[in-house]
């Protein structure tokens, strides 16, 4: 499961914390999620393993359909982040307007 991919990274309290702030559809906001799960104060190889997890197809991008099952795949309880939450949150990733993600701009985006 996601959960145990994250283990080592992010503890049940951290998740629980970052599904906490986000449960009402449209409320998403990343920042706060990013704090919330901790994911702002983790070493950058963390960060690194965060988003091979996320990156469900291995195409070194996260695109956005592994974005919309992000939080389900976070905690079973967890709902589908709504296409406005998607696109807020690819857009603000997406440093070459490619709609997608990439790797090398991460990192940065998590600690903006």
């Amino acid at each position: 499961s996601f959960n145990m991919s994250l283990a080592g990274i992010l503890t049940e309290a951290e998740i629980a914390a970052g599904l906490q702030s986000c449960q009402a559809a449209d409320s998403f906001d990343y920042k706060t999620f990013f704090v919330k799960v901790g994911l702002n104060s983790k070493s950058k190889d963390q960060l690194t393993k965060v988003f091979g997890i996320l990156d469900q197809d291995r195409s070194g991008f996260i695109e956005e359909d592994e974005l919309k099952h992000f939080l389900q795949h976070f905690s079973a309880s967890a709902r589908t982040l709504t296409d406005a939450e998607t696109k807020a949150f690819l857009a603000a990733g997406d440093s070459d307007g490619d709609g997608k993600i990439g790797v090398e701009g991460k990192i940065a985006f998590i600690k903006q």
